[in-house]
């Protein structure tokens, strides 16, 4: 019984605060525009600024001021034209290069550009093919992310990336596949002939939790290199942001890849 209650012990705190984070994460996507782009700007600074406690523990005023330059450029990028708002992007990662200079390496930038990118993907999204295809890529990275916590848990198994990420089991990144292909296949009549064929979008929802997995892995990565447990611990049961939103950075950069070549 014992054994049992610690490997479900964290489950109250992460459905609580699943359920926090799912009604400010839906009343966003309803209201759009403006609040939207708000609520995704003020992720991307939050996530850039736990980037930078963890590669430079000892920079925090640095970090502040990273993460305010990335609300401030996520949130204007939507707004202007897409390059201007592409090239913006660019800001944090540039100046994080410069004011952390030999306190963190090229880590940073890349992560604070694919942070600040995905930032950009979801603004788009939202507010220029509408909310059902946000709706749907959300969705995809959830089912992903509860069918891989539950059939791990469950089942157990051989482990996916031990040395990257222990607790991820083959057992549960299949269960997220899965999940996604019904996500896929439900949405499929509402999206029609989506990404070519009727079979178009189970295909891509498996590619987008696959990706999702990637953004988690590569997150993993970032935290035994820095050598931190979690990003933060601004969320009960989930560690911080970055912890909690690395596949939906993921699924952003895979969704970009199939609407420009496939949509």
């Amino acid at each position: 019984m014992r054994g049992q209650q610690g490997r479900w012990g964290d489950l109250m705190p992460r459905l609580l605060s699943a359920l926090v984070m799912v009604a400010i994460g839906a009343f966003s996507i309803w209201a759009g525009g403006f609040f939207f782009s708000l609520t995704i700007a003020l992720c991307c600074g939050v996530m850039v600024w736990e980037l930078s406690q963890m590669l430079a523990p000892r920079r925090f005023g640095t970090a502040v001021q990273l993460g305010a330059l990335t609300v401030l450029v996520v949130f204007a990028s939507g707004g202007v034209p897409i390059l201007l708002g592409l090239a913006l992007l660019i800001l944090p990662a540039a100046l994080g290069w410069i004011l952390l200079g030999e306190d963190t390496d090229i880590r940073f930038s890349l992560f604070s550009l694919w942070i600040a990118l995905a930032g950009f993907s979801f603004i788009w999204l939202r507010n220029d093919l509408g909310a059902l295809w946000l709706i749907w890529l959300v969705v995809v990275v959830v089912a992903t992310d509860v069918a891989g916590y539950f059939a791990g848990k469950t089942f157990a198994g051989p482990k996916f990336w031990p040395r990257i990420s222990p607790k991820k089991t083959w057992s549960g990144t299949g269960a997220g596949w899965l999940a996604a292909a019904v996500v896929g296949a439900c949405f499929t009549p509402v999206f029609g002939m989506g990404f070519g064929t009727g079979f178009g979008f189970v295909l891509a929802s498996v590619l987008v939790a696959m990706a999702s997995q990637a953004g988690d892995v590569a997150e993993s990565a970032l935290k035994r290199q820095t050598g931190v447990k979690d990003s933060s611990a601004l969320i009960p049961g989930h560690g911080g942001l970055l912890d909690r939103f690395d596949g939906m950075l993921g699924a952003a950069a895979m969704f970009l890849l199939l609407f420009t070549f496939l949509g």
